[in-house]
């Protein structure tokens, strides 16, 4: 009993560096805003990062020309906090838009809409809480404040910007499911529990999926 309450106690005091957090979306925090998840198994992404993937194996990447990104989603529809307001809302999904436009443009010509020959991107970013045991879970809602890391010096616990996505990549002319990714991401510390979130705490986060999305395009037309 002294050994599991030394070792909780030690995973709760270095949770930013121990690696005590799950470093995927547990299936317990999957939002719903995909219609399967039974298939998904963790696997890595092309900068490193774990994931939870399914990609179908009868897959032809060559039979696409294009892509369409649907506007992301937040899901759970949340309610906007003063720590995290709508103005923060509205500028993440805004800009992970813009990322995953971007990085895809750079392999593939952007459509106007669904159709044959078109990969729909269908992203959300979607809700992860703590339940870190001793620490109060903040507003659930698409990006938690989670404790991050205690400081014995002074008491004030930094707080750690944690955001997830899980997207759906449909075959546009069929409206068939083609691939499936959850994930989450770490963004930048804020000083304290009072610090009101900006999208651009997270941006780096989304720039990384877009990256590993299209990196992953091409690596799956490479095969």
């Amino acid at each position: 009993m002294k050994l599991a309450l030394m070792m909780s106690t030690l995973c709760i005091a270095t949770i930013a560096v121990t690696g005590c957090v799950s470093k995927v979306v547990e299936p317990e925090q999957y939002s719903g805003f995909l219609k399967d998840y039974s298939q998904l198994k963790e696997a890595k992404s092309p900068s490193g990062a774990t994931v939870m993937r399914w990609v179908d194996p009868a897959l032809d990447i060559s039979k696409f020309s294009s892509v369409y990104v649907e506007p992301t989603q937040l899901y759970p529809a949340p309610q906007p906090t003063v720590k995290i307001p709508q103005a923060t809302l509205s500028g993440i999904t805004g800009y992970y838009d813009q990322a995953l436009k971007r990085e895809l443009a750079k392999s593939l010509p952007l459509a106007a809409g669904p159709g044959p020959g078109v990969i729909v991107v269908r992203a959300a970013i979607t809700a992860v809480s703590s339940k870190t045991e001793g620490l109060k879970p903040y507003e659930v809602i698409p990006i938690a404040l989670v404790a991050a890391a205690v400081s014995t010096a002074s008491g004030i616990r930094d707080q750690e910007t944690d955001l997830a996505t899980e997207a759906a990549f449909i075959d546009g002319g069929t409206n068939k499911v083609i691939a499936q990714v959850v994930r989450k991401g770490t963004g930048k510390p804020l000083e304290n529990d009072a610090q009101v979130m900006k999208a651009d705490d997270v941006k780096g986060v989304m720039d990384g999926w877009a990256s590993d999305l299209n990196q992953s395009y091409l690596n799956l037309k490479s095969k």
